[in-house]
């Protein structure tokens, strides 16, 4: 097939991306398939239309403009298939106040309230989250201990954000559960702990090698397999994501807290996704295969 890879972006995940798309375009060159990588910048609109010579687009994007349906609402209106979740999935799963509002009905998610002045008092306690309504890699994401830091970081973030989210701190053990529709039906690839050396699983030890500990599959007894897995399933479907998706969450005391749906997950020589598939047995060209294939054309 002919396959466009978009790339880049404008969001503050652009470096993310750019290695996410080098490696796709490179396990899709493997496959046999005709790529045309394509950087995204502000010039998009302008080149746009050329997308309807191909078969395929991957869309290897993160964050604003490429993971909020804005880049999907365009490919549909050119009526080219692409990879990942529609419109509707995708800026709901990038808004993560609208995710906790559809999805608390069916799964916990710890306590949470929206807040666009600084502040210095907590209604959640401490310690406290703060994080974006609409950001990815935790970028702007900090934990906050003291009334002060809780002032200070979001002093610092609402200079970039309208809005964060201040949400209760759950200690507990991260897990991040990978996502795909193979053969029909949606499966969880082998479920991933992370264990940060940094106080949680941050941009620096997301992207740092050696920053963070893979346990993979992660130590779960059958009840709490079974918990994770219900959740996760619930969260997609009722989100109506589609093809594939990366769902974070903190496990404790038996129950999984819900804390984000990532319609396109990173796909780095770093990344979570790419590391359960190979503990499922699949080589990364086995993967893109795999997410190609979730298109219905």
């Amino acid at each position: 097939m002919k396959i466009a890879v978009l790339m880049g972006g404008i969001s503050r995940e652009r470096e993310i991306s750019l290695r996410s798309g080098e490696n796709v375009v490179k396990a899709l060159k493997k496959l046999g398939h005709q790529v045309a990588p394509i950087d995204v910048r502000e010039d998009f609109l302008n080149i746009l239309p050329t997308l309807k010579k191909f078969d395929l687009v991957f869309i290897a994007l993160h964050g604003k403009f490429g993971e909020d349906g804005t880049i999907q609402a365009l490919l549909e209106w050119l009526d080219v298939p692409y990879t990942g979740s529609r419109v509707l999935a995708s800026a709901l799963c990038f808004d993560k106040l609208m995710t906790y509002r559809v999805v608390e009905k069916f799964v916990p998610v710890p306590e949470y309230v929206v807040v666009d002045s600084p502040v210095k008092e907590s209604p959640l306690g401490f310690p406290c989250v703060v994080k974006p309504r609409k950001e990815g890699s935790s970028i702007g994401v900090h934990i906050c201990d003291t009334p002060e830091e809780l002032h200070t970081y979001l002093k610092e973030e609402l200079k970039i954000y309208k809005e964060m989210i201040l949400q209760r701190y759950v200690a507990g053990r991260e897990l991040t559960v990978s996502l795909i529709e193979m053969n029909g039906e949606l499966q969880i690839l082998p479920i991933l702990e992370l264990k940060p050396k940094r106080r949680f699983y941050d941009y620096i030890a997301k992207y740092t090698p050696n920053m963070t500990e893979f346990v993979l599959p992660a130590p779960l007894s059958d009840a709490e397999y079974r918990v994770v897995c219900d959740s996760c399933l619930k969260a997609f479907k009722v989100c109506e994501c589609s093809g594939f998706a990366r769902i974070d969450g903190i496990l404790k005391d038996g129950t999984f807290y819900f804390l984000e749906i990532n319609t396109i997950p990173g796909l780095t020589d770093l990344s979570d996704m790419p590391a359960s598939a190979r503990a499922a047995g699949m080589s990364f060209e086995d993967l893109i295969d795999a997410i190609v294939k979730t298109v219905k054309k």
